[in-house]
């Protein structure tokens, strides 16, 4: 696997610096790697927005969201930063920042310029700026690097205009587009986990497993979000990238090589192998206000339409035409307002043959993203002593009482930033790939989205879902164990954490 790094006089500019993405995870995550020495103390950072900023007040409002760091570290890190202000659509500002970046760069005598770029911007603007980059900005006999933020449009045809208005100013070598869910640790562990342990490898087919389920869930509502996530939906919101991006680690085949286009695409290939989404297969919710009334429901925000459609809960059944996958039901879920926050991929293998067992168990490999990473197995095993029962118990790896608490996990923009600037694509969405997805769910938006579409059953802020739910996932061979619900497993004295 051969990368193409940045050296040690790289200049890093941020766009939107003034926004609320950059100040809360762009340079967090660049304070992050530094912090850990993974970003040279030599490269220069540059925040560039329309907000007319001072230097001081620019620093402070960044630094406001950094972690872990000593006062002697952000000190540090402060100075190699600088703020230029200026408008995104004229020439000016981009002219101010190349001479800043081209003194930095003849100080240093750099015969051949590195500059990364990153868009914390909405995508209305991707096209203008990234224009003004090429003609004002642009390294012409150097490294060029553009980082470009999601949503990758809205549908399948703004998704092709957007691409086709960035293909003639950047090659595919250059664009890195960024979904954070593909730098959070448990989703970068995917592949070592299928492919670098023997038993799974192996069991990993519909001769195996029974069912799938991706499941994401957030504890809160739009709080005052409501007219922005209006036009989007929780279908657009996570499950068309986030959640599609941890299916396709999940179901590719083995790349020849971690090489990034190998690992990109076996992700194209069995995208291609999706069956088109049904909508006589989905289920979709929207939020009311929670039970006990402490809670306000979604069409209680007032920048919401009164008469609103918009889904904030969406379970979708999919399925993977191909020798692996073909009859192997899989849940992609997500919701809002729901009653705790969490992010899981939940596998249930075939039950064992009857034979010498009566009633056994089947097993599950339960694989949380977040909080608290952990990768937990449920096995049967003998009762100790003289008893001959069987008793479900878990292989545990939970992250906090595996590794030791100093042990640096990078989180997910930390991880994405560090690849982008070795030049690793492996974690960053082709173009292809992003086709292939929106023209999966771009038909299913169209008929939840349009006026004879179906309306979205309601649920309680705080429950845990639609009350169709449960029947849903027992349609797709989801087998609940006598609670509802699992117990993770014991890792301190008295602790229990239910699933």
């Amino acid at each position: 696997m051969s990368f193409d790094p940045f050296g040690t006089h790289a200049t890093i500019v941020v766009f939107g610096a003034s926004g609320d993405l950059a100040k809360k995870k762009t340079f967090p995550a660049l304070f992050g790697l530094f912090r850990e020495g993974q970003l040279p103390p030599t490269v220069k950072i540059i925040g560039y927005a329309r907000s007319k900023l001072e230097e001081d007040d620019f620093k402070q409002r960044i630094s406001a969201n950094f972690k872990k760091g000593t006062p002697e570290k952000i000190a540090e890190f402060l100075k190699l930063t600088s703020y230029i202000s200026g408008p995104y659509d004229t020439d000016e500002g981009y002219l101010t920042l190349n001479e800043s970046i081209e003194s930095y760069e003849a100080s240093h005598k750099l015969s051949t310029p590195e500059r990364l770029f990153y868009l914390a911007l909405p995508p209305s603007v991707f096209t203008v700026v990234a224009s003004q980059l090429k003609k004002n900005v642009y390294a012409a006999h150097g490294k060029t690097r553009i980082i470009v933020e999601k949503p990758f449009g809205h549908d399948l045809q703004s998704s092709r205009t957007l691409q086709k208005d960035l293909a003639p100013l950047y090659t595919e070598d250059e664009l890195y587009r960024i979904d954070h869910y593909l730098g959070k640790e448990m989703v970068k562990n995917l592949l070592v986990l299928r492919f670098g342990n023997e038993f799974f490898s192996g069991t990993w087919n519909s001769k195996h497993i029974k069912s799938i389920q991706i499941s994401f869930k957030e504890a809160f509502g739009t709080e005052g979000r409501g007219g922005y996530f209006d036009s989007i939906g929780i279908v657009r919101d996570v499950m068309q990238n986030h959640l599609l991006q941890v299916l396709t680690l999940l179901t590719m085949e083995r790349p020849v090589s971690f090489d990034p286009e190998a690992v990109r695409d076996e992700k194209v290939k069995v995208l291609k192998a999706f069956e088109a989404l049904d909508p006589k297969d989905i289920l979709l919710g929207q939020y009311t206000k929670s039970e006990d009334g402490s809670k306000p429901g979604y069409l209680d925000d007032d920048t919401v339409k009164p008469d609103s459609k918009c889904v904030t809960y969406a379970a979708i059944g999919i399925n993977i035409r191909n020798e692996r996958w073909d009859g192997v039901p899989i849940v992609m879920r997500a919701g809002k307002a729901l009653d705790e926050s969490k992010v899981e991929i939940r596998i249930q293998f075939k039950p064992v043959a009857k034979g010498i067992f009566k009633e056994i168990q089947r097993n599950d490999l339960v694989i949380r993203v977040q909080p608290n990473e952990a990768i937990y197995l449920k096995i049967n095993s003998k009762i100790p002593g003289i008893s001959t029962e069987t008793s479900l118990t878990d292989l545990d790896l939970t992250y906090a009482s595996r590794y030791s608490k100093d042990f640096w996990i990078p989180e997910a923009y930390e991880a994405l930033i560090r690849d982008c600037y070795l030049g690793n694509h492996s974690n960053f969405v082709r173009d292809d790939e992003l086709d292939v997805s929106w023209k999966l769910f771009t038909p299913l938006l169209e008929y939840i989205e349009s006026k004879e579409g179906p309306v979205p059953e309601l649920y309680p802020y705080g429950s845990k879902g639609p009350q169709a739910l449960r029947k849903f996932l027992n349609d797709h061979d989801y087998i609940f164990s006598d609670e509802g619900t699992y117990q993770w497993p014991l890792t301190t004295p008295n602790v229990k954490g239910k699933i």
